[in-house]
């Protein structure tokens, strides 16, 4: 079965255990030249990590992103994670009890517009910004209507030439609420298979009649600090098996395409061990 509307991709790709799978191995700095030609997305998380003090905040280097834009044919589709300056409510605590600071740039446009700026030259290439959500508690958000009315606020004021997904961290947002106004809005629904979220699968047989036109799934595994003592940060072998979950993931994606709905399959290694193994594996029951 060819699935046309589907993009296989991983979570970065700057390993060199992936030398043997992926790459060559001739040249450290053609590694997204070569990954392109195995895959045709990719999700670029380290411009989320911008937030550095209160007037410290770090947007796109222009030569990374011509770099990356040029090191990748016409047809490949970039996901990128929006920098977290603009997606935390509160500053990040080293302490449990350390008081919450506010982020003034929350939802800042005047922010979010500088960084579509910086990435303009990628434009072309961009399928889907993605707005990640740490889990809010009552401190961070009184409520989820108060979540989604300042989400509204916000969206309505950029562009409406890029496509926009959201990733909430708060399961007990995912509700008919929740996939209403995403809908509503336009937005696209940012799965995660992983954390302390419920399964892909369940949440996607409640609330997959509201997703149209774009989808992003991302496969996490449950304990990152778990994973990594075992691989030992080579990620060229399958640890933590989780065949089930793919063959579950792959019938989602199926049913996905038969909807014409455009999918992004970001693959973590944290998952099992190896992102592009377990990509081969989903391909494989995907295309059965």
């Amino acid at each position: 079965m060819k699935i046309s509307r589907v993009r296989f991709g991983t979570c970065s790709w700057k390993y060199d255990s992936w030398i043997g799978l992926v790459y060559s191995g001739k040249s450290k700095s053609d590694y997204l030249g070569e990954y392109s030609q195995k895959f045709n997305t990719v999700e670029i998380d380290q411009w989320f990590w911008s937030l550095h003090g209160l007037n410290k905040i770090s947007l796109p280097a222009p030569k990374d992103v011509k770099l990356y834009s040029e090191a990748v044919p016409d047809d490949f589709k970039f996901t990128i994670k929006v920098p977290n300056s603009v997606t935390l409510t509160h500053f990040y605590s080293k302490q449990k009890n350390e008081p919450l600071v506010v982020n003034p740039h929350f939802l800042s446009t005047e922010l979010f517009n500088e960084f579509l700026k910086s990435i303009e030259p990628m434009k072309e290439k961009i399928g889907v910004l993605m707005f990640q959500f740490e889990y809010l508690n009552k401190q961070k958000m009184s409520s989820q209507k108060e979540f989604q009315e300042r989400i509204f606020s916000f969206i309505k004021k950029l562009p409406a030439d890029y496509k926009y997904g959201i990733e909430i961290r708060n399961p007990n947002y995912l509700n008919k609420s929740f996939f209403s106004f995403i809908k509503e809005c336009g937005l696209t629904n940012v799965f995660l298979e992983g954390y302390y979220m419920p399964p892909v699968k369940k949440v996607f047989d409640e609330f997959k009649d509201y997703i149209e036109n774009t989808c992003v799934i991302r496969l996490h595994g449950p304990d990152r600090k778990g994973i990594e003592e075992a691989s030992g940060n080579k990620w060229n072998r399958i640890i933590i098996d989780r065949t089930k979950e793919i063959q579950i993931i792959a019938e989602i994606v199926k049913e996905l395409a038969s909807k014409k709905v455009d999918t992004f399959i970001n693959v973590n290694n944290h998952f099992e061990g190896s992102a592009p193994l377990t990509i081969d594996k989903l391909k494989n029951f995907v295309n059965q």
